[in-house]
């Protein structure tokens, strides 16, 4: 970019009346009218900044009354390719930030325009501490400079990875590559590559007194949790500073959304975090419908509700099980197991797979719920109560557990804002925050039920958190099945339904249409959506950009895990490297959900 900054588009005067949109005119009264807003499909701002004062605008945001305390993400977008940008300003690439106020509830996005020739902006590592691996990962797939970061370095890529994968110049098929060959200079290269070299993370070997030891550990599969590595400085059995490494997972699917269809892409979204099943696709259908203006019939929102739920309890099931059994209890995630079988059978039968449904679409479900599905949930409503008070008594209260949780990987409120935790991570500090209740979407404000909280925010108040989240979520499992409306299970929109069968036998106009949305896929209107929704492991948004095509210009995966990692050292450094093993027991992270 030049010296001169990117020109903004003329400003309306009026006054947005919607209170998300009063920190506009805030920012006008502390820097001016040189703002431009762009027109999405949210009901919060997003407001362009010029370059030179970004750090300036994002430090007021960060200290302004009822303050925007939290980083919820950050990345970029590749402009070159999209076509639909009227009114925008001039932009090869463009930084946003996502910012989240809790006093205010609502968000605002910041945008800065880049330059091709210029891919440099300040860093906001001084503002909030979890900028700093979301300024990695743009620098990792965009070749975007954060300057006075303190390590600017590849984070999901290997060291010595060519290109920069978000890019549009990047490839998205594998078949346009030569054939990846390896011979044994090559290899020794790439594990060359991956030796841990203390002084380039800013480590000491030691002092004057004595030589710390380096411990790796990983890349393994500790639990259910994925491949993942970390780095330990000892000085005995202390942890004096520690490096997580994270990419062994990453997949790329933000990029496999780019070549996918609107509808084709729903699959994708069950793998993100392979325990949330249905509850991951919910942000992605919302933010389409939202995009293609779809409004979702009662009975299909249920539905959603009812599965999302189911699944929110099958992944605290298997969290609370692998956490006592992280901490050497090995009996409970045995029956914990039995019981998620019992609700994979009730998944099964209504959706048709297990783990990865793939079952909302945009506008509804899959199909109708099956007959008798009553009883299946019947069932486990009439099951789960009952071991969930064994639980209670013969797992969570074990003073063995017990002792080994409380007052361990203990961290505040303050800093899990810090940190952008979202889920039971932030609500174990005393923070009520869930997005279900909130900022109620998909006819969550209809339901009744509690945020549970805990306020030690150790790793006993997470599995606790964790635990009564269960007994909320029956409670609206069995509010769906004692109010499920009548009525279509999916929306009659030409634009992203199906028509009926029969009316496409009957009517030429109708199969053409038909044709067109499975063999194409939908036009969506061109424009920008993001929703945010409670999924399993805390907050998640898909913000995605249409250019008036079959298929996202670009989707953003915001997942909660990605941050909860980050937060690793400010937790454990000077503490126990066993006090680590029960903090990444009791953080409930998956690391397809971290590295996308």
């Amino acid at each position: 970019m030049a010296e001169t900054e990117i020109a903004m588009p003329e400003e309306s005067t009026a006054v947005d009346s919607r209170p998300a949109f009063a920190i506009v005119e805030e920012l006008k009264t502390k820097f001016g009218e040189n703002f431009y807003v762009q027109p999405t499909c949210e009901d919060f701002p997003t407001v362009w900044v010029e370059r030179a004062r970004v750090q300036e605008v994002l430090m007021f945001l960060r200290t302004v009354a009822r303050p925007y305390v939290m980083l919820f993400d950050l990345s970029a977008i590749d402009e070159r390719l999209r076509n639909h940008r009227e009114g925008l300003p001039a932009s090869d690439f463009t930084v946003f930030y996502h910012l989240l106020s809790l006093e205010r509830n609502t968000d605002i996005r910041i945008k800065v325009a880049l330059n091709e020739s210029d891919l440099n902006v300040p860093t906001a590592t001084n503002i909030w501490p979890n900028a700093n691996w979301y300024e990695r990962e743009a620098y990792d797939m965009f070749g975007i400079n954060f300057d006075g970061h303190p390590m600017l370095r590849r984070i999901l890529l290997p060291t010595y990875w060519e290109g920069h994968p978000l890019r549009k110049e990047y490839s998205a098929r594998a078949t346009e590559y030569t054939p990846y060959m390896q011979d044994k200079a090559k290899q020794d290269f790439e594990q060359e590559h991956l030796r841990f070299v203390p002084e380039d993370w800013g480590l000491e070997r030691g002092n004057d007194d004595e030589d710390f030891m380096f411990l790796n550990i990983g890349p393994n599969h500790p639990s259910a949790h994925g491949a993942f590595r970390v780095v330990l400085q000892l000085d005995g059995e202390e942890v004096k500073d520690c490096v997580p490494d994270i990419g062994y997972h990453h997949r790329g699917v933000e990029k496999m959304a780019e070549r996918q269809t609107w509808h084709s892409f729903i699959p994708y979204t069950d793998r993100v975090d392979y325990l949330a099943g249905c509850a991951q696709n919910m942000p992605y259908v919302m933010g389409v419908e939202k995009l293609a203006g779809i409004t979702v019939p009662d009975r299909a929102q249920c539905i959603r509700v009812m599965l999302s739920e189911l699944f929110r309890i099958n992944n605290h099931l298997l969290y609370i099980g692998t956490a006592i059994q992280d901490a050497g209890g090995m009996t409970p995630v045995f029956y914990m197991f039995a019981d998620r079988q019992k609700i994979y059978d009730a998944i099964e039968a209504i959706t048709g797979f297990r783990m990865h449904p793939a079952w909302f679409r945009i506008g509804g479900t899959a199909h109708d719920l099956p007959n008798n599905w009553q009883k299946l949930i019947r069932d486990i409503l009439e099951w789960m109560p009952k071991r969930m008070n064994e639980y209670y008594t013969a797992a969570l209260r074990n003073s063995v557990f017990m002792g080994r949780t409380q007052n361990v990987a203990q961290y505040d409120a303050k800093s899990a804002l810090a940190w952008g935790v979202t889920g039971t991570g932030l609500r174990a500090t005393g923070i009520d925050f869930d997005v279900r209740k909130y900022r109620p979407y998909s006819g969550y404000e209809n339901y009744d039920f509690e945020v549970p909280l805990e306020y030690e925010g150790d790793a006993y108040a997470r599995v606790m958190v964790h635990y009564h989240e269960i007994n909320e979520s029956l409670k609206i499992v069995k509010q769906c099945l004692d109010n499920m409306p009548s009525g279509p299970y999916k929306a009659d929109h030409p634009l992203a339904v199906p028509p009926p069968k029969d009316k496409t036998l009957q009517d030429i106009e109708t199969l053409i249409t038909h044709f067109l949305s499975v063999s194409w896929g939908p036009v969506m209107p061109a424009g920008e959506t993001s929703v945010m929704a409670e999924v399993v492991k805390g907050a998640s948004t898909y913000y995605m950009t249409s250019d008036k095509s079959t298929m996202s210009y670009r989707t953003r995966i915001r997942t909660p895990t990605f941050t909860h990692l980050q937060q690793i050292p400010s937790v454990i450094n000077g503490s126990l490297v066993s006090d680590l093993i029960i903090y990444l027991a009791t953080i409930d992270v998956v690391m397809a959900d971290v590295d996308r």
